[in-house]
């Protein structure tokens, strides 16, 4: 009898040990925004968080599918949209509001991190039963996105990198065309809880460092003179600082610090996004190769394979 409660204690072992939640399937849903040419008070262009505007923070949303490769280590898939955006007359910095440029740009992102559990509560509550647990978690990875910078005239949102704003490929001296599509680096940290071994809702940080300065279509100079045409909507979208009304804002800076070649961004600083949101995610229990290859004879559907006995006379 012990003998048979020891086989059928391993038997329950083994199950557990093979047969895990390995895979879950979720959506996040949340806020984003960005670090680029626009934003900021008083000062000049900083690093980090310091330079976003708050008031610019825009929706984000996505899906993920999660694979955990041991109790420590997760790799994670993602495909997602966050909308960025800036405008100058929202800053207090006198020269950017002088510029006058505003954009919003919708990132579609494909994404693969890793991520790294640093603290773990396994038993949470302590039922003993170990269904309910906590993860807390750092990650980074690699991702893909398509961005496409747009800017508001005459009542519709226009693509702004057809334009060459900034006279890019127009000319020797000017910057080359940039692409849409593009790499970024994400980073961040996160934890989640998960109820009864397969729900699960957690929250995550999420920072793009990109290899591009033009997710808001700002980077370098204004193209020299008559590379544009005068009057065009590219020459307009690439050059605002006409449309203000200096009557009523005496303390705007010179016009002539927007004139061709003038700065029109920072091409030293790469832009970069964020987003920050919660996630809800749903957990599938999978069965070893073990229990598939030893065990797919034994059962099957609910009824006990029959040995064939062939008479004998």
């Amino acid at each position: 009898m012990k003998k048979l409660i020891l086989i059928f204690g391993f038997w329950l072992l083994a199950s557990a040990a093979f047969s895990q939640y390995k895979w879950d399937f979720g959506a996040m849903v949340g806020a984003a925004n960005y670090l680029g040419e626009f934003g900021g008070k008083e000062k000049t262009r900083r690093d980090f968080i310091l330079d976003l505007k708050l008031s610019q923070t825009r929706s984000a949303l996505g899906g993920f599918a999660r694979y955990k490769l041991n109790p420590d280590i997760y790799l994670r898939g993602s495909l997602s949209w966050d909308r960025v955006s800036g405008a100058d007359n929202l800053s207090t910095n006198p020269g950017r509001v002088g510029r006058n440029l505003s954009f919003r740009d919708d990132i579609y992102e494909a994404s693969m991190v890793g991520q790294y559990v640093f603290y773990d509560v396994a038993d949470l509550g302590r039922t003993y039963r170990y269904s309910n647990d906590f993860k807390a978690y750092v990650f980074t990875g690699v991702s893909g996105f398509y961005m496409n910078p747009k800017a508001q005239y005459e009542g519709s949102w226009v693509a702004l990198q057809p334009l060459h704003t900034e006279g890019q490929g127009l000319a020797p001296d000017a910057p080359k065309p940039y692409s849409l599509y593009q790499i970024a680096v994400p980073a961040g940290a996160g934890f989640f809880f998960t109820f009864k071994k397969k729900y699960r809702i957690g929250w995550e940080f999420n920072w793009r460092t990109t290899f591009t300065d033009y997710i808001d279509d700002a980077s370098t100079k204004y193209p020299a003179a008559g590379i544009l045409p005068s009057g065009s909507t590219a020459a307009i979208l690439s050059n605002r600082n006409p449309e203000l009304v200096y009557a009523d804002s005496p303390n705007l800076p010179d016009p002539r610090n927007y004139v061709p070649g003038a700065k029109r961004g920072d091409p030293t600083h790469k832009d970069s996004y964020l987003s920050t949101t919660i996630n809800a995610s749903y957990a599938i229990k999978g069965k070893s190769r073990f229990a598939k290859t030893k065990y797919k004879t034994f059962f099957k559907g609910a009824k006990f394979k029959k040995r064939t006995i062939r008479a004998k006379f």
